[in-house]
C-alpha cells in the first residue's frame, strides 16, 4: 500500500491532526505519523521533508519533538536534502504562535541537508555550526531573535546561495539589531552568498545604511530590503552608498517611499529589475507616525 504521505517526488508531508486534543500522558499524532511512516513507508525514497502541525504552543508542544524524531532517524533518511520546518498556515496558528526548540540538530544529523527552512521563531533556538552543504537558509518570522541572527553569522556556511531573514519587530522577539548583523554583511563566513533578504524589519531604515557599506553586497546578484518600514531615509542611504548597478534584481516592496524617491531609485538603477510594488502609507496621531511591517503576529 503507497503512504500518501509520501510524494512522488520524494516529499514527505509529516503533520500531527490540528483538530486532536491529545489526553495527558497520550502521544501527540505526528509521533504515531512518524512512526506508522519509518515502519511501513520508505524512508530511502524522502528527498524533501516538510514537518506541519506538531501541537500547540499552549499545550507545551513544540518543534522539539520532530526535530528530534528526525535528527535520531537520520541514518534512515540519507537522501533528504531540503526540510521545511513549521508548514503551519494561519487558519491553524499565527506565526507569532508556533513555538520551536534548539532546531541545530537537524544541521548537525543531515551533513548533505542543501535547504532548511523555519516558520515561526517563538523559542527558537540556533547554535553556531559548520555545514558544508547547505545552500539555502531561510526564517520567516514575526520577530527573529537576535540570539538566532548572531548564530548564524558566527556559523561556518562555505556552500550558503541564499539566505532570507524575515526580522520581525520587539514586540514578537525580533530584538536583532544592525549590530548582530555584522558577520553576515562581512561575508567573511558566507564566500558563495548570491542572494540576501533582510526583512520584514521595523528597523529596516537602519538595516539599508549598513547594506550600503556592507562588503557581502559587492558580490550578490539579488538583495531583499522589503516587507519592512523602509522610507526615504533608508532608501537614500541605499543610493549614497556603494554601487548597486551589478545586482540583477532589487526587492523593496512595502514599503514607505514617496513618489519622489520611488523615481529616484528607478532612474539610479535603471539596469536593475528594482520591486517597489506595495506602497504603504504612514498612519498618523497627534503625536506619532505609525508604520507596520508586512508580518508580525
Amino acid at each position: 500500500m503507497t503512504d500518501k504521505s509520501l510524494t512522488e517526488d520524494g516529499t514527505w508531508n509529516l503533520a500531527g491532526d490540528p483538530f486532536e486534543r491529545a489526553a495527558e500522558g497520550e502521544e501527540p499524532s505526528i509521533r504515531r505519523k512518524f512512526d506508522d511512516f519509518m515502519a511501513t513507508g520508505d524512508p530511502g525514497r524522502v528527498r524533501r521533508i516538510v514537518v506541519g502541525w506538531w501541537g500547540a504552543g499552549y499545550e507545551g508542544r513544540s518543534s522539539e519533538l520532530p526535530v528530534r524524531l528526525l535528527s535520531e532517524a537520520a541514518d534512515r533518511l540519507k537522501n533528504v536534502r531540503s526540510i521545511y520546518l513549521g508548514d503551519i498556515g494561519q487558519e491553524m496558528s499565527e506565526i507569532s504562535w508556533i513555538e520551536h526548540g534548539d532546531v541545530t540538530p537537524l544541521l548537525e544529523a543531515f551533513p548533505k541537508l542543501e535547504g532548511l527552512a523555519i516558520r515561526g521563531s517563538s523559542g527558537l533556538v540556533l547554535r553556531p555550526v559548520r555545514h558544508e552543504a547547505l545552500r539555502t537558509l531561510e526564517f520567516e518570522s514575526g520577530g527573529l531573535p537576535a540570539e538566532v541572527v548572531r548564530a548564524v553569522g558566527e556559523s561556518e556556511l562555505p556552500a550558503l546561495e541564499d539566505l532570507d531573514m524575515w526580522l520581525g519587530v520587539d514586540e514578537y522577539g525580533g530584538d536583532a539589531t544592525v549590530a548582530d548583523l555584522e558577520a553576515i554583511l562581512s561575508g567573511e563566513r558566507l564566500p558563495a552568498l548570491r542572494h540576501l533578504g533582510l526583512r520584514n524589519s521595523e528597523i529596516q531604515d537602519e538595516i539599508a545604511a549598513a547594506v550600503a557599506s556592507a562588503p557581502v553586497v559587492a558580490r550578490l546578484e539579488a538583495l531583499s530590503l522589503g516587507m519592512g518600514t523602509l522610507s526615504d531615509a533608508g532608501a537614500e542611504a541605499l543610493l549614497s552608498g556603494q554601487p548597486l548597478t551589478h545586482l540583477k534584481r532589487l526587492d523593496l516592496s512595502h514599503h514607505y517611499l514617496t513618489d519622489a524617491m520611488i523615481e529616484r531609485v528607478r532612474e539610479a538603477l535603471a539596469g536593475v529589475e528594482v520591486d517597489l510594488s506595495d506602497r504603504q502609507e504612514d498612519e498618523e496621531d497627534d503625536e506619532d507616525v505609525w508604520r507596520y511591517v508586512a508580518v508580525s503576529e
